[in-house]
C-alpha cells in the first residue's frame, strides 16, 4: 500500500506476506517456515528461480506491516536503537584497546561469517595503523571453514553471536566456556552466552538471530541444565541494564525452507557490518553512532540488491551452466580473489549439507595472501583433498584434472591483479570452454579487452563511485562481497533445484547432521505424509538405524545418538518418507528410490499415485521430545 513506509527504500520492498499471519505454520519458528513466495520453486525455470530468490532476499529490508505489525524488522525503531547501543559498546573497546577484543562466534554459516568479518575489520584497523581487535570462533574449529564435518551449516538454535571483551583479559577460547559441542551449535552459542553473562566484568554478550525469543528452541540441551530459550530470555532481561543484547529482527522464511545459508547469512553480514562500521566511522570524531548513520549504510546494502539482481538474465545462464556440469558428473569451481574467495569457499562448503552434495561438486578457492587470516592454520594446510582452498591447491590439484564438462567461475574486482587473472583464465581455457566471470568495477572502470575476449559470458556489475573517508571505503568492499554471495547462493541453489533435488521449497536430500536438522526432517515427514507424529518418528528412526531393528533402548536414546547414526547415511529422509507413503518396509522404500530418476520424482510419484490422498499441510505441533 503506497505511502505507508517510514523510509525511502532503494529497492521496492514488498508488503509483509502470508507468513506473518498468526496461524501460518504456527508450530514452526520463522526461520523454519516455508516461504509462500517459493512454494512452487521446484517447478520454476532458471530465470524464475532467480526472480523468486531475489524477492526473498528483498524481504531482509522489508518494514513492519502497517496493518499488522507482528514482528520487529531490520528498519524497526527497536532494532535500530539496539544497534546504536551495541555500536556504542564497540566504541568503548576501540577507545581503550589494550587487552580488549571484539569476538565474533557462531556455528556453520554464522561461524564462517564471523571469520569473514574479523578478517575485514582487522584489515580496516591495520590500514589505520591500529592494533587489530577482532577475532572469531567457529564450531568445530578452522576445519569447518572449509569442510562441513561438524554439525552442518545451519545454526542449531537462534543465530550467530558477537561478544565484546573488556581489558585486560585475553581472548576467550572454547575451553574457557562451559562444555561446548562442535556437533550442535545450540550448546556452542548458548554455552558462551551463559559464560559471558556469568562474567559481566569481562564480557558483554550480543546475540544475533532472526526469530523472536519466544520461538527459540526450548528443548533441553544434552548434558546441560538450560535450554536455549532460557539463555535468550536471560539476555533479554539483562538488556534493560545494557549488560547483554539480543538483536533479532524478522527477515521472513528462507527461500529454501530452513536453509539459513541464504537470507540468514546475508542478514547477519548486513546487520553486523552496519553497526561495526558505524562504530568505526564515528569513534575518531568523538561522536556516537546514530540511527541516521546506520540507515545510510543499510541503504548501501539495499543498493547492492538492486545492482546485483539487475543481472538476473546472466545469473540464470550461469545457473543453467552449473546445473549442466553437475548433471554430467562434472564439477563447478569458484575461483575468487581476496575476500571474494572466502565467499566462494563458503558457498561450496554449504552445498555439502544443504543438498547432500559431494565436497568436490561445487568448491571455492581463494586467490591471494591468506597468511594472517586463520586462528589455526595448521588445521588446514596439507590436510588432504578435503581441505584444498588456496591458489597453490588449485594449480596443483584441480587444474591438471579439469575436464571439458567442468565449469570454472572467476570472481574478482577490477582493482585486483588482472594480469594474474588473465594468466589463470588462459590456463583453465586449455582444459574447458565452460568459463564465466563475475567482475565488480566502479563507474569509469572497464575490463581490458584481451581479458574480456577470453570469456564467453561475464556478469559485469558496475557500482557507483562512493566518496567516503577511509572507513567508508569498506562499504564498497562489503557490497562486492554481499553481491557475490547473492549471485553464488542463487546459482548453486538453483542448479540443485534444476537437478530435481528440491520438492516445493524443501530439501529432502539433506543430511541430518545436528538436532535442528533432525526436527526439520520430522517436520517434512509430517508435512508430506500427513501421518501422525508418532508414526513419522518411528519411520525416521527405522531409516536411520536400518538394518538394526528398533529396540526400546534405541527409541529412548538421546537425539545425539540418532544424529550420529544419521550423519553416516545418505537419503534418510526420502527413504523414511517413501516408507510412510507406500506403507512399506525400509528395503522396499530403498528399491522405490533406486528406480526413480531423482529423489523428488520418487516422492512426487508416491504423492500423486492412484488412491493417494495428499495432505501437505498436515503439520502437528512439533514438540522436540521423543515419546
Amino acid at each position: 500500500m503506497p505511502g505507508t513506509k517510514r523510509f525511502q527504500h532503494v529497492i521496492e520492498t514488498p508488503e509483509p506476506g502470508k507468513w506473518e499471519l498468526s496461524g501460518y505454520e504456527a508450530a514452526l519458528p520463522i526461520t523454519e517456515k516455508s516461504n509462500p513466495l517459493t512454494q512452487d520453486l521446484d517447478k520454476a525455470d532458471a530465470k524464475e528461480i532467480v526472480r523468486l530468490l531475489g524477492q526473498c532476499d528483498a524481504e531482509i529490508f522489508q518494514e513492519e506491516g502497517q496493518v499488522m505489525p507482528t514482528y520487529q524488522r531490520l528498519y524497526s525503531e527497536s532494532t535500530l536503537t539496539t544497534m546504536v547501543q551495541v555500536a556504542g559498546k564497540v566504541q568503548e573497546v576501540l577507545k581503550e584497546p589494550e587487552g580488549g577484543l571484539v569476538v565474533l562466534s557462531g556455528g556453520g554459516t554464522s561461524g564462517r561469517m564471523a571469520f569473514l568479518m574479523s578478517v575485514s575489520f582487522n584489515q580496516l584497523m591495520r590500514g589505520l595503523g591500529q592494533k587489530p581487535l577482532y577475532t572469531y570462533l567457529i564450531a568445530g574449529g578452522d576445519r569447518n571453514l572449509h569442510l562441513n564435518k561438524h554439525g552442518g551449516g545451519d545454526s542449531d538454535a537462534h543465530g550467530p553471536q558477537a561478544g565484546l571483551e573488556y581489558p585486560p583479559i585475553p581472548a576467550p577460547s572454547p575451553s574457557s566456556c562451559p562444555p561446548l559441542s562442535s556437533c550442535h551449535q545450540a550448546p556452542f552459542v548458548a554455552g558462551q552466552m551463559d559464560y559471558c553473562m556469568d562474567n559481566p566484568a569481562v564480557f558483554l554478550p550480543v546475540l544475533v538471530g532472526f526469530n523472536p525469543v519466544s520461538m527459540a528452541r526450548n528443548d533441553p540441551i544434552e548434558d546441560w541444565s538450560s535450554t536455549f530459550r532460557q539463555i535468550a530470555e536471560r539476555m533479554q532481561k539483562l538488556q534493560e541494564k545494557q549488560e547483554a543484547f539480543v538483536l533479532n529482527p524478522a527477515i521472513g522464511p528462507e527461500g529454501l525452507s530452513g536453509c539459513s545459508r541464504l537470507k540468514g547469512g546475508s542478514a547477519t553480514k548486513v546487520l553486523l557490518e552496519t553497526l561495526l562500521l558505524a562504530a568505526h566511522k564515528t569513534v575518531d570524531r568523538g561522536i556516537e553512532a546514530s540511527p541516521r548513520c546506520l540507515l545510510e549504510i543499510l541503504r548501501t546494502f539495499e543498493r547492492a540488491h538492486q545492482v546485483t539482481y539487475s543481472q538476473s538474465a546472466k545469473i540464470a545462464a550461469l545457473m543453467k551452466q552449473a546445473s549442466t556440469s553437475l548433471e554430467k558428473k562434472g564439477r563447478v569451481h569458484l575461483v575468487g580473489w581476496q575476500t571474494l574467495g572466502i565467499i566462494a569457499i563458503m558457498d561450496g562448503v554449504e552445498c555439502i549439507h544443504s543438498f547432500g552434495a559431494d565436497f568436490r561438486d561445487i568448491r571455492g578457492f581463494l586467490i591471494g595472501d591468506h597468511s594472517d587470516m586463520f586462528n589455526q592454520k595448521a588445521e588446514l594446510i596439507n590436510q588432504g583433498s578435503h581441505f584444498t582452498f588456496s591458489q597453490e591447491d588449485f594449480l596443483t590439484s584441480i587444474l591438471p584434472a579439469l575436464t571439458e564438462v567442468d565449469t570454472v567461475v572467476f570472481i574478482f574486482t577490477l582493482d585486483d591483479n588482472l594480469a594474474e587473472v588473465q594468466t589463470l583464465v588462459e590456463q583453465v581455457k586449455e582444459k574447458t570452454a565452460n568459463i564465466q566471470a563475475l567482475a565488480h568495477g566502479t563507474v569509469g572502470q572497464s575490463l581490458p579487452t584481451p581479458l574480456k575476449k577470453l570469456f564467453p559470458s561475464i556478469i559485469s556489475i558496475t557500482w557507483p563511485l562512493l566518496f567516503f573517508e577511509y572507513e567508508g571505503n569498506f562499504i564498497q568492499k562489503f557490497q562486492h562481497e554481499l553481491s557475490t554471495k547473492w549471485v553464488l547462493n542463487t546459482v548453486s541453489t538453483g542448479a540443485h533445484v534444476l537437478l530435481g533435488k528440491i520438492l516445493q521449497n524443501h530439501t529432502l536430500d539433506l543430511r541430518i547432521r545436528n538436532s535442528k536438522l533432525f526436527w526439520r526432517a520430522l517436520s517434512m515427514l509430517q508435512r508430506f505424509s500427513g501421518q501422525p507424529k508418532a508414526r513419522c518418528i518411528e519411520s525416521l528412526l527405522q531409516a536411520i538405524h536400518f538394518p538394526q531393528p528398533l529396540s526400546d533402548d534405541v527409541r529412548a536414546a538421546p537425539i545425539s545418538f540418532h544424529v550420529q547414526a544419521a550423519d553416516k547415511k545418505e537419503q534418510v529422509i526420502p527413504i523414511a518418507l517413501l516408507s510412510l507413503l507406500f506403507r512399506c518396509s525400509i528395503p522396499e522404500a530403498q528399491a522405490h528410490l533406486a528406480g526413480a530418476p531423482s529423489v523428488c520424482e520418487a516422492v512426487r510419484s508416491a504423492l500423486t499415485g492412484p488412491g493417494r490422498k495428499r495432505n501437505a499441510d498436515a503439520l502437528e505441533t512439533l514438540e522436540p521430545a521423543l515419546p
